[in-house]
């Protein structure tokens, strides 16, 4: 059975410095490469965004977690699907906007390799 997150009322994108210098320029923002091969934006839930980073972002800098509330997104465009251990994800089919950022998490890499986000409770 496919489990919710507890809290669902944000939503995080992981950026690079480069995407995130894009979205800065204020047009919307269709995703990564990984997103446009899948037709979707990966996002993440707060208690999801650790794993994520662990699993595809390690060892990476420059990254920031984008805070995006879910009443800020179209209620058409956001879904949450199956994806790994059963847990929902949140994809976005839709372009990204700078307006729906509410917060910018900096990420930094703890010497054992643990991801270390800035202001965002986990």
């Amino acid at each position: 059975m496919a489990r919710r997150p507890a809290d669902h009322t944000r939503v995080y994108k992981i950026v690079d410095a480069a995407q995130w210098a894009v979205l800065q320029e204020g047009l919307p923002w269709s995703g990564a490469p990984v997103d446009l091969a899948d037709g979707f934006v990966h996002l993440s839930a707060a208690d999801q965004v650790d794993g994520t980073l662990q699993r595809h972002f390690t060892g990476r800098s420059g990254l920031r977690v984008l805070e995006l509330p879910v009443a800020s997104l179209s209620a058409t465009a956001l879904r949450w699907e199956v994806s790994r251990k059963g847990d929902l994800f949140p994809h976005l089919y839709a372009p990204m906007t700078l307006d729906t950022v509410v917060a910018v998490h900096p990420v930094e890499w703890a010497p054992d390799g643990t991801p270390q986000v800035a202001a965002l409770a986990l």
